[in-house]
């Protein structure tokens, strides 16, 4: 399919909390469609990084442009419509059915001709039974849930999605079920896509270019088989080095069953 996410630039941005300088002078180009991890220890900058781009958090210094825009051109509230956005802890709201909770920005946006339609596509999109839609979430599973989450996030058609530990609180096996099913949602829609994650394994597995943040900047920039090649830097072989202890663990372990 037609790649249809935007190319995002990042011209010596900076964050700073005080004396915390949690994103410092970052300049960086992503390339529409790309799907792109964030990666680094607690603390390093990545999630005020991504919320930069969708205004979430003001820059101290910096330019950020999506496609050919910079994002200060648009009143934030028109920019998030056009961003998807998912987060660990879903964010759904406890007094609305499913069916609300993905239309909502629609609802926001005005849009009222064919939403009932729109939902419903959604929810194929995303794999969930169209019984659900009249449920209230906390009828829902923790992995049904965040479909709901990535369903309402794409309700508007944009091209860009930020994802900030988006499966980080469910259990491994929906975990990887997720994970599989939302790459092929990206290849399938052709779109840009961040996450940022604490799971090295996972933006391996996931994604098609790293970036590992220490102190508010971005300290290695590569492809997975780069990183695993250990010729990154330091920081990036620290967070490599435990997936694939785990994955010798495993492999001695196999030899002894």
């Amino acid at each position: 399919m037609p790649v249809s996410g935007p190319s995002i630039s990042l011209h010596k941005l900076s964050r700073h909390y005080g004396t915390v300088r949690a994103v410092d002078g970052v300049s960086l180009d992503i390339a529409a469609g790309s799907l792109v991890a964030l990666v680094g220890l607690s603390g390093s900058g990545k999630s005020t990084l991504l919320k930069m781009i969708n205004r979430l958090v003001e820059p101290d210094n910096g330019k950020i442009l999506i496609g050919d825009e910079p994002v200060e051109s648009a009143d934030p509230h028109v920019l998030r419509r056009r961003i998807g956005y998912v987060f660990q802890n879903i964010g759904l709201f406890p007094h609305m059915t499913v069916a609300r909770n993905v239309a909502i920005g629609l609802e926001l946006a005005g849009e009222k001709a064919g939403r009932d339609a729109r939902v419903a596509e959604l929810l194929d999109l995303v794999e969930l039974p169209q019984d659900l839609a009249a449920r209230m979430p906390d009828q829902l599973s923790g992995g049904q849930q965040q479909r709901v989450g990535v369903a309402r996030a794409l309700a508007t058609r944009p091209g860009l999605m930020l994802m900030d530990e988006p499966f980080g609180a469910l259990d491994p096996v929906t975990r990887d079920n997720l994970t599989d099913q939302y790459k092929a949602l990206h290849d399938r829609l052709g779109l840009t896509t961040i996450i940022v994650t604490h799971d090295m394994a996972e933006a391996l597995y996931l994604a098609d270019r790293i970036l590992v943040m220490e102190d508010g900047q971005i300290k290695a920039d590569a492809t997975p088989a780069e990183l695993l090649s250990g010729n990154v830097g330091d920081e990036a072989e620290a967070l490599v080095a435990i997936p694939r202890a785990q994955a010798a663990h495993l492999i001695a372990l196999s030899k002894q069953a």
